[in-house]
């Protein structure tokens, strides 16, 4: 059978049928690729509650098709989360919308581009409340879904930095505790499971460069702008989104709806088309791997 993967249309009035037209006239062969969602009929930058509820019913129509071995892997389109809650969208986001169709409570965010792989401990929070969400267990839990996400992408060592949370990773504890009380403890835990070579917790403000450089082949990181800030500045037009964790394949542009440029012909579709040929190498790893 040939492998199928779905793509979401995301918001129609933002920039998502337009790069996604584009990117399925360079997407890579061996597959079939179906787009579900609204692509045209609404006003290009002009967000609207029917707008949003098209998108809400793709996300379902690709749920159902890939739960129901329909799908292999879905690329999802940007949405406008704002214009989803308005019209009863319960979900931060779409990781955790696909994770709640799946059943799956142990999924974590990544984003990949360039020479920058990061996984993130916390996503969708409020800054003042990730100290308190940060524990070793959760730290272990989503170190381990990078370090596999690594080796399917090729790393069968993976070098994994851990970020840490405060300046300077905590200053030896005049800045902070988390570092020493909470970070290294799991650290030690990775490194000792042998899933992967785990070091830190690092300072924050040098492990991306270090990474960048090759030194690493992955950061775990503790907060959502602790690591999106650095990938979308290396990568900004080819970075992917990928859910971990899910028993099929989701990947993602790693940028929004865009209203303001949509339907202007300028939009970059290089990120759309990194993701759908992420999804096609992960698909191809899979079978490989059995």
């Amino acid at each position: 059978m040939i492998p199928v993967i779905g793509i979401t249309s995301g918001d129609p009035a933002g920039i998502g049928p337009e790069v996604i037209r584009t990117a399925i006239e360079s997407a890579p062969e061996g597959f079939r690729y179906e787009i579900v969602g609204e692509m045209s009929g609404h006003a290009p930058g002009v967000p609207t509650e029917a707008g949003a509820h098209a998108a809400a019913v793709a996300l379902e129509e690709a749920a159902a098709k890939l739960l129901s071995g329909a799908w292999q892997a879905v690329v999802t389109g940007p949405v406008s989360k704002n214009a989803l809650h308005a019209v009863g969208y319960e979900f931060p986001g779409q990781t955790e919308f696909f994770a709640a169709r799946a059943g799956v409570d142990d999924f974590a965010m990544c984003l990949t581009g360039g020479g920058l792989t990061v996984a993130l401990v916390t996503v969708h929070v409020p800054i003042r409340d990730v100290p308190g969400l940060l524990s070793q267990s959760e730290i272990v839990r989503v170190g381990r879904l990078l370090a596999g996400f690594l080796k399917q992408t090729g790393h069968q060592a993976p070098r994994i930095a851990v970020a840490g949370l405060n300046p300077h990773a905590g200053e030896g504890g005049d800045i902070g505790r988390e570092d020493i009380d909470i970070i290294a403890p799991a650290v030690a835990e990775l490194q000792s499971a042998g899933t992967g070579r785990f070091s830190g917790p690092h300072p924050p403000d040098t492990i991306f460069h270090r990474a960048i450089a090759g030194d690493f082949d992955g950061v775990l990181c503790m907060y959502h702008d602790q690591g999106l800030i650095p990938l979308k500045l290396h990568a900004f037009d080819t970075g992917v989104n990928v859910t971990l964790g899910l028993p099929f394949v989701r990947t993602s542009p790693d940028h929004g709806t865009a209203f303001d440029i949509a339907g202007k012909g300028i939009a970059n579709p290089d990120s759309m088309i990194a993701a759908v040929q992420l999804a096609a190498r992960l698909i191809h790893n899979r079978s490989q791997a059995g």
